[in-house]
């Protein structure tokens, strides 16, 4: 087995066989692939001189509390029928994750196919995100639409700067190259957007992105928004009740900060009505993301909380590192995140080697501790749930450090 760099001309069409064979590549879709594996780093491990495995990544952003931090994403890792139990994704991830935190990249993510797997190289499970179906003709949005301007995959390059731009808050991400929603809406079944262009220049502003398992009467799926402000917001929203006429389903995740069943008509009843019906309406959730610290110090030092001064030892667990020994690339030394740390937490955080025998000791893999700093559930939660241990005292303290937000990243990996 070796690992390398994925290179598109010798490589392009095996990882167009690997993406058959787990199910995600349809007849016609093959640039979605290449793009994705195009525009970041992207690696793969080859087995009797053909690739049996790969692993793209893409850069970009995401924001805690009022910083935003460089991201890397694992838009796809992916193993072909006759690699699988050899080891070969989490050997490819941990050199991707290893060469971006080289790179001085802060924060990892990636949406995952079932809790646990990715766990086993360092990453933390994040907030539920809400899904919710319903009735467009059952919105209550007072706003007036506009007539909405047509949008194609053509249009990928203007579609992709107001995702950028979004309106957002803690936790918010984004995928910097603008190939990655190309490839979104290449992947999307029937794909079309609607939006308005009061951008400089006419430039789009505010749009949604559909998919469509039946285009006469739904259920429709709203891929993505894009909007700067409330009263963008709205206007979209009025504008899918205006499909309500003929459309009679659709699907959406929850946006940031938005209580979607606020802005519906009788959910109860109509869930009722509805019930195991192809059009159900109805509010679901699930966490399908994670993320993962890969520079401790680096992501303090942008961390600025809303509390007192508070100081521990924290002793730190790094999974990775066990998948990395005799894989990286020579010029790659970063190991995972592993060790002894003095950490301050306050308006100036920052964590840095040793410990101080008088402070209280925090033990945590980063999978937790990701998901403390990230504010995913308290510290009194994640000692029961997760691999977090300290003293009552401790726990309580960091429980007010990280009373944050719900993150949001606003973005389907």
């Amino acid at each position: 087995m070796h690992l390398r760099r994925y290179d598109p001309e010798r490589d392009k069409e095996p990882v167009r066989r690997i993406w058959r064979e787990v199910g995600w590549l349809k007849e016609g879709k093959e640039e979605a692939c290449d793009l994705m594996f195009g525009c970041g780093l992207s690696y793969v491990a080859d087995m009797e001189g053909q690739p049996e495995c790969a692993v793209a990544t893409a850069m970009g952003g995401v924001r805690h509390l009022d910083e935003d931090l460089p991201l890397t994403v694992l838009t796809s890792v992916a193993t072909s029928r006759i690699a699988r139990k050899q080891g070969l994704p989490r050997r490819l991830m941990a050199r991707a994750l290893a060469e971006n935190a080289e790179a001085g990249v802060l924060v990892a993510g990636l949406g995952m196919f079932e809790q646990g797997y990715y766990n086993q190289v360092g990453f933390g499970t994040g907030a539920y995100e809400h899904w919710v179906s319903f009735d467009p003709a059952t919105l209550k949005v007072t706003a007036k639409h506009r007539v909405p301007k047509r949008i194609t995959a053509d249009d990928w390059q203007a579609a992709h700067t107001p995702r950028l731009s979004r309106l957002g808050g803690h936790g918010r991400s984004y995928l910097t190259p603008a190939e990655m929603t190309r490839a979104e809406m290449l992947l999307t079944d029937n794909g079309f957007g609607l939006g308005y262009g009061d951008a400089p220049h006419g430039g789009l502003s505010h749009y949604l992105w559909f998919g469509a398992e039946n285009l006469e009467r739904g259920p429709y799926e709203v891929g993505w928004m894009a909007y700067q402000t409330w009263d963008q917001f709205l206007e979209l929203m009025a504008l899918v009740r205006s499909l309500g006429d003929q459309v009679h389903l659709v699907a959406m995740r929850e946006p940031p900060f938005i209580q979607m069943q606020d802005l519906v008509d009788k959910p109860f009843k109509h869930r009722e009505i509805t019930e195991k019906s192809k059009f159900e309406v109805g509010i679901w959730s699930d966490a399908y993301w994670q993320m993962r610290i890969l520079d401790l110090p680096g992501c303090l030092a942008r961390t600025r909380l809303p509390c007192g001064d508070l100081r521990f030892n924290l002793r730190l667990t790094d999974p990775v590192e066990r998948y990395l020994d005799g894989d990286s690339p020579p010029s790659t030394t970063w190991r995972g995140v592993g060790g002894e740390y003095l950490v301050a937490l306050g308006p100036a955080s920052r964590a840095e080697r040793g410990s101080d025998p008088s402070l209280p000791t925090l033990t945590a893999t980063v999978n937790s501790f990701t998901r403390l700093w990230l504010g995913v559930r308290p510290a009194t939660g994640l000692a029961v749930t997760d691999e977090l241990r300290g003293p009552a005292d401790l726990l309580a303290a960091l429980d007010r450090a990280f009373c944050l937000p719900t993150p949001r990243p606003d973005w389907s990996f």
